[in-house]
């Protein structure tokens, strides 16, 4: 009775020589955990730059038209004021208030409320309350907003007044909130959070221009050179 011959296995050995030359030889777990998270990272980098740039558009095109129009405000009539002058007379007693006859200080017996309230009122001032000035004699009350200043010159004795408006154009209005100038904390905290959003997208952009193999180089080249233009105008430029 023959032996037969054992049939061939279909389970074949792994060589650890042969898994060494596969198409992930050489690349351990370190090399694929640090282009993992390069990728997650010029992910990120792209949807901030992408939508933080589209969320800032608005603030991008309008800081950047003001700022032709600040640093040129002829070329756009900013310049052009309208006056307007009125008079009338306050009830005496806001400016000698009975109940602080006997304060110390001058200020303590006007009644400001009353004052900035019946301006506003009666002359439709406009503007943030800047200054309300009082001596023994007179009072001097200054609104300001952008584009726009009030002052009111009151006579205690009489309670007579004069009061002075000037009226810049819409450029002019523009160029104030460029500035941030006399446009309050809810336009303050618009512009900071304007110049936060410019900033991580600026930064976003440098970081993917990393990614960018063909790019890169050029790139990183010529935002050196506007960086050297803008300190050499500043410093040769700037008197």
């Amino acid at each position: 009775m023959s032996r037969s011959s054992p049939l061939p296995s279909s389970t074949v050995e792994s060589n650890p020589s042969d898994e060494a030359q596969g198409p992930n030889a050489g690349r351990g777990p370190g090399r694929r955990s640090r282009r993992s998270l390069g990728i997650r990272v010029a992910a990120v980098a792209r949807w901030l730059h992408i939508y933080l740039s589209m969320f800032g558009l608005a603030s991008v095109l309008f800081f950047s038209v003001t700022g032709l129009t600040l640093n040129h405000p002829d070329w756009f009539f900013a310049n052009v004021e309208h006056l307007e002058k009125a008079e009338g007379s306050l009830d005496r007693s806001w400016l000698h208030d009975p109940e602080s006859a006997a304060a110390d200080e001058a200020e303590d017996q006007v009644d400001q409320l009353r004052v900035v309230e019946y301006l506003r009122q009666e002359h439709d001032v406009r503007g943030a309350l800047t200054e309300f000035y009082v001596d023994e004699y007179e009072c001097f009350v200054t609104f300001k907003g952008p584009g726009y200043a009030a002052d009111a010159q009151i006579d205690r004795e009489t309670g007579e007044y004069f009061l002075t408006e000037s009226t810049l154009g819409l450029v002019a209005v523009l160029n104030d909130l460029h500035k941030g100038r006399d446009t309050g904390p809810a336009w303050s905290v618009a512009i900071d959070v304007s110049a936060v959003v410019l900033t991580v997208v600026s930064l976003s952009g440098l970081l993917l221009l990393f990614y960018l193999k063909l790019r890169r180089n050029p790139g990183l080249v010529v935002a050196v050179v506007g960086g050297v233009v803008i300190v050499a105008v500043v410093l040769l430029g700037v008197p």
